[in-house]
């Protein structure tokens, strides 16, 4: 197991940009890492994955705007925001590919508002 710790979410005009880091408490080396979000009144979904081999996958709703990258001596994995949009208000979390490591972190909030 590990212990996630999201970080870097805030309020933001649409347009705009933010860079969400996640730490973790083991080594990620050799796991697919993914960042989630879930919104108000939905489920949680996938938005990007990257695995131990730095290829990367993304949702088509931010594809080409998002950009997830790792750095595996640090045990961070992190997702560059871009183009923001009121639609990507959501609480973002990351944790590995399922099967999922049992303790999310507490997530951080992104809210894309004018």
């Amino acid at each position: 197991q590990a212990q996630l710790v999201e970080s870097g979410g805030g309020l933001v005009q649409p347009g705009g940009s933010l860079k969400l880091s996640c730490s973790a408490s083991r080594r990620i080396l050799f796991y697919a890492m993914g960042w989630y979000r879930q919104a108000p009144g939905k489920e949680r979904e996938l938005v990007a994955s990257i695995t131990n081999g730095h290829s990367t996958d993304y949702a088509d709703s931010v594809k080409g705007r998002f950009s997830i990258s790792r750095d595996n001596s640090k045990n961070m994995v992190y997702l560059q925001m871009n183009s923001l949009k009121p639609e990507d208000t959501a609480v973002y979390y990351c944790n590995r590919l399922a099967p999922y490591w049992s303790s999310w972190g507490q997530g951080t909030q992104v809210t894309v508002s004018s």
